[in-house]
């Protein structure tokens, strides 16, 4: 679980679409479907897992298809994959203990990838999961993957020396956030970290102190992609991985371009979802987003079969927004990725102070602020549409501008004097003079204080912070409430600093709904987070929901099979082939 790094970037569990299929295509005009609302399922039958994955109507073998982004990928050793480019480009050389099959149309099935099942929850009390790995899974060298180099790639992922990857199943096997502390991964790699087993080799055994119930959705990240021991070449990995997935990375120029090949020893029989239609993946690195958009609209070349990575950036907009003739190579989607007014409330304790925020905020003047439409879609809920058991509604219903006469009448004459913590940035600064005036004009009194840019995001986090209010932005590691409301507002995890809860919000009321729900299995939580949801902005609104991100994708002419990962929210690659 992590904040979004910009604010026009975009995951979610939602329609994806070309504008064709949204409205006419003229510009500020253009909208985004929100009409279909998101399913997500466990898959319970056996067969869900396995491959091969459905043919892509059309698609055909052959070619290469080339992702142009403008930086290059942080980290391609999947225990320290945790960017979005990286979650991307991941499974294409990786596979994992399970993984979602995502229709691109709203509909999510989290299926077993290397896995049989998604787990079997052995004694229905989540403290113990078993996985039987599949026949005929291998490596890119043809030996196969069995428990053991799965257990090891866990295992590695506690040496500090490769961080930067998700922490959620040491964090869980060790019962302590300083995992890394509880167990050497340096002084222990013949063994494995307590409560990890390999019973036989084709069983992986987790046992939890306690109840871990959302173990499948964790183990779909990259931290369970195996590795051979011999083959562990340490922060030399992120280099060049050893493939378990259809592709194998072929050259790897860093910063330049990394070339992947086809996995001769991938076998379709066995995964659900990848397919290995082109002949060659190439990630193209540094043009920027307006050149890398630029090369895909005009569609010459090899650019006919690439894909921007960057989404189209505000100066594009226009320009894409009003060709017809780009109607079939665009896609608009929402995203998982949500933005709120992040309340401090250890410093503005009045509940009718932070009701009054709630309704004086002009959404639809805010996302003009932050590009309009195709960057952001307006939200009133602390989870996303995108979230397994959302349900719509609006706690403070003040329509598309804000309720001013609302606000005020909840402020009773008082004119509270906040200060607002924004980062030097030209996307904050630019909410912050929309914020400031819109809540002014309810009768607030905002003062603007500047947070250096690559600072805001630890100072915020820290308990005694001197703002009153912060931007803040989250999108959540699988599209389950677990993964966003205990993350986001449970006062038991308030320390010091580096807080994910930066609202400061603690109710010993709803820190016990958080326990009691995360003990259910994850089939039966959805609904029960969607009456969380409102429980807490109802009765306490700790923040100001404003708006989840837009993807804005443009991709040529030859480049087939792209949707917008309903977990993540950037294009995924599983169904890529390039167009005859």
């Amino acid at each position: 679980m992590r904040p979004r790094a910009a604010v026009a970037a975009g995951g979610a569990i939602a329609l994806v679409v070309t504008l064709g299929a949204c409205s006419e295509n003229t510009g500020e005009d253009t909208k985004v479907d929100n009409t279909r609302q998101q399913t997500g399922v466990i898959a319970t039958d056996p067969k869900d897992s396995q491959g091969p994955a459905a043919e892509v109507s059309g698609a055909q073998k052959g070619g290469t298809f080339t992702i142009i982004r403008e930086t290059p990928i942080s980290h391609l050793d999947p225990q320290r994959t945790y960017s979005f480019a990286g979650l991307m480009a991941n499974p294409l050389f990786s596979r994992y203990l399970t993984t979602w099959k995502d229709d691109g149309k709203g509909g999510l099935v989290l299926v077993g990838d290397l896995a049989e099942t998604p787990g079997t929850n052995v004694n229905s009390d989540c403290k113990v999961w078993e996985f039987k790995i599949k026949d005929g899974v291998k490596f890119e060298d043809g030996s196969p993957i069995t428990s053991k180099e799965i257990a090891y790639g866990i295992a590695r992922s506690f040496n500090p020396d490769l961080a930067g990857g998700p922490t959620y199943v040491q964090e869980w096997l060790a019962d302590s956030p300083e995992f890394d502390t509880k167990w050497d991964f340096k002084k222990n790699q013949t063994s494995l970290p307590p409560g990890l087993t390999t019973p036989d080799p084709k069983t992986l055994r987790f046992e939890f102190a306690r109840a871990r119930c959302d173990l499948p959705f964790a183990v779909s990240l990259p931290t369970s992609a195996p590795l051979k021991a011999d083959k562990d070449t340490g922060v030399n990995l992120d280099q060049r991985p050893f493939s378990s997935g259809p592709y194998k990375v072929a050259k790897n120029q860093a910063g330049v371009q990394l070339t992947l090949d086809r996995n001769p020893h991938w076998d379709a029989n066995t995964d659900p979802v990848r397919h290995q239609y082109p002949d060659q993946f190439v990630w193209s690195f540094g043009p920027t987003a307006d050149a890398a958009n630029n090369r895909v609209i005009a569609d010459n070349g090899a650019d006919q079969s690439a894909v921007a990575f960057n989404y189209v950036p505000s100066s594009l907009v226009a320009k894409v927004a009003q060709d017809a003739a780009l109607k079939s190579r665009t896609i608009l989607s929402p995203t998982p990725s949500a933005n709120q007014l992040v309340i401090n409330n250890q410093r503005v304790k009045d509940l009718k102070i932070r009701q009054a925020l709630n309704y004086a905020i002009d959404r639809d003047g805010l996302i003009k602020a932050v590009g309009g439409q195709t960057v952001a879609q307006p939200m009133t809920t602390l989870m996303p549409s995108s979230t397994i058991g959302y349900e719509a509604f609006d706690a403070y219903p003040a329509g598309a501008n804000g309720n001013v006469d609302k606000a005020k009448e909840l402020l009773g004459g008082q004119t509270p004097e906040l200060v607002l913590g924004v980062a030097d940035n030209t996307g904050e600064q630019k909410i912050a003079i929309q914020l400031k005036g819109n809540l002014e004009r309810a009768g607030f009194k905002i003062t603007v204080r500047n947070i250096p840019d690559d600072a805001k995001l630890d100072e915020v986090k820290k308990k005694n912070n001197p703002w009153d209010l912060y931007i803040g932005n989250w999108a959540a590691d699988w599209p389950s409430g677990a993964s966003i409301l205990p993350v986001l507002y449970d006062g038991r995890s308030i320390k010091a600093e580096g807080n994910s809860n930066s609202a400061f919000f603690n109710d010993p009321t709803i820190n016990a709904e958080f326990d009691r729900i995360l003990a259910l299995e994850p089939t039966k939580q959805g609904p029960e987070w969607a009456k969380l949801d409102q429980k807490i902005m109802k009765e306490h609104a700790p923040v100001v929901p404003l708006y989840v991100d837009v993807a804005y994708l443009v991709h040529g002419s030859k480049a087939g099979g792209v949707f917008i990962s309903s977990v993540f929210g950037y294009p995924s690659f599983v169904n890529a082939h390039v167009k005859k």
